[in-house]
């Protein structure tokens, strides 16, 4: 049946930045599909934790500080020891700064582009090498952005950081697919999380926004499950170096 396809049961997914918003949606997302999951997080992911044992799933909590690159190393270990083996990696950890083009700080750029992406690409790296020890493949799920697509107002290191992620999908994916490893991305449109908490408060920015998607919605941490879903299981086999805008139809506007 196709539904197999889908099935993640036995699987074990890393997932960075599950405390909360679209990184918890995901992990509980691969949990319901039956993965153990580890989490990566620099502060106790308590209320994912709660909302894991729901779920019936391990879930493996590493306390790591993603902007370095120190701890990555101790983050394959401790997956391997509590379950032997990794097959799902998503990149969900990330930050951004605001400010204006003309003021931005040399700090503001290098924080958002050491998490967004240079922990991503070295993460990716140690845990395909894991794939390629294993001998069975696996599947890494980075997370992109609207602003992969387009330049945005007042963010620049988080766009270049996300521009940046699809074309390092593309050349993971390039690379790693005769390995049996599919690397592709998901881009969020407008989601209802933290990082957004200041635009939906900003009555007018709001409404343009809301205006300009199509489904007259912000996305939730629960849109993104299914796709993540997806891109992780074998129904996804054949899929390399993609980027899935998951927006409301933003794009298409």
């Amino acid at each position: 049946m196709i539904l197999n396809s889908f099935d993640l049961k036995g699987k074990i997914a890393l997932v960075s930045g599950c405390d909360t918003g679209l990184g918890q949606g995901m992990a509980l997302g691969l949990a319901n599909a039956g993965c153990d999951i580890v989490g990566i997080n620099i502060v106790e992911p308590k209320e994912t934790i709660e909302r894991m044992a729901e779920t019936g799933r391990r879930f493996l909590d590493i306390r790591a500080d993603l902007m370095g690159l120190n701890d990555i190393p101790r983050i394959i270990e401790s997956a391997l020891s509590e379950f032997g083996r990794i097959d799902i990696l998503v990149n969900n950890a990330g930050i951004i700064r605001r400010n204006d083009a003309i003021d931005f700080s040399e700090k503001d750029w290098d924080d958002v582009m050491d998490l967004n992406i240079k922990s991503l690409f070295f993460l990716s790296q140690a845990v395909a090498k894991q794939f390629i020890a294993q001998k069975d493949g696996g599947k890494i799920i980075n997370i992109a952005s609207m602003l992969s697509y387009q330049g945005g107002i007042r963010v620049p290191s988080y766009t270049a950081s996300k521009s940046a992620v699809m074309g390092v999908t593309r050349l993971m994916a390039n690379e790693w697919a005769k390995e049996g490893i599919n690397v592709n991305a998901i881009a969020p449109g407008y989601m209802a999380t933290n990082n957004t908490k200041a635009l939906r408060a900003d009555v007018e920015r709001n409404k343009s926004i809301l205006e300009r998607i199509p489904a007259e919605r912000w996305g939730t941490p629960d849109d993104l499950a299914g796709p993540c879903v997806f891109l992780a299981s074998k129904a996804s086999d054949y899929i390399n170096g993609s980027t899935i805008p998951v927006d409301g139809g933003w794009l298409a506007r």
